[in-house]
């Protein structure tokens, strides 16, 4: 049987709907690390009329979304200095923009994120604790982190962070139903602003 979505990605972001009653349906959405674009795929299979699909590299997306005229790519795209201006001419700004980045922190990302967005807007982010906690936490674990202190200690500086945003409300936060590749506990975000 075909997999549902074009990665597993997809299965991650599907939770949210259910979780926090966020719904794509009839939104444009910026799907912020898109990669293979599981995220873009779970955002179309439920309803979203546009995604622009960002990442830092390029060649990644699946070609079933490279095809598909609701996706505009944008590739080579570093989301952590992202701007309006980046985007095509038409663009009036996300309702809902989606984050699932490595290597870098979210409070590099959000900020832009939260700039593209209308308002209100809801932004759905997977925190990443191996790429928010100090390296040597990460260090410590081979990039692992198990311990669930680290873990809410990382989500209450999330939202502290966002709580400096004027504007913005850290709405929740709940586990992935799936683990990241090397076994890290991953958490959803759920931000909203007004």
């Amino acid at each position: 049987e075909p997999e549902k979505y074009v990665s597993r990605g997809g299965f991650k972001l599907e939770h949210a709907p259910a979780h926090f009653g966020v719904e794509p349906v009839n939104k444009v959405a910026v799907d912020l690390g898109a990669s293979t674009g599981g995220f873009t795929d779970c955002l179309l299979q439920h309803g979203a009329t546009k995604v622009y699909a960002v990442d830092v590299g390029r060649g990644q997306l699946a070609w079933a979304l490279r095809r598909d005229r609701r996706v505009v790519v944008m590739e080579r795209t570093n989301a952590r200095h992202l701007r309006r201006e980046h985007f095509p001419s038409d663009f009036a700004g996300a309702d809902l923009v989606t984050i699932d980045c490595s290597f870098i922190s979210l409070k590099k990302i959000l900020p832009p994120a939260i700039a593209i967005l209308r308002r209100p807007g809801t932004i759905l982010a997977l925190v990443k604790p191996q790429f928010e906690a100090g390296k040597a936490e990460a260090d410590k674990g081979r990039g692992v982190i198990s311990d669930p202190t680290v873990h809410r200690r990382v989500l209450d500086e999330l939202q502290a962070f966002t709580a400096t945003e004027p504007r913005v409300r850290w709405r929740d936060a709940t586990a992935s139903p799936l683990q990241g590749p090397a076994g890290n506990t991953e958490f959803l975000a759920h931000i909203e602003t007004k």
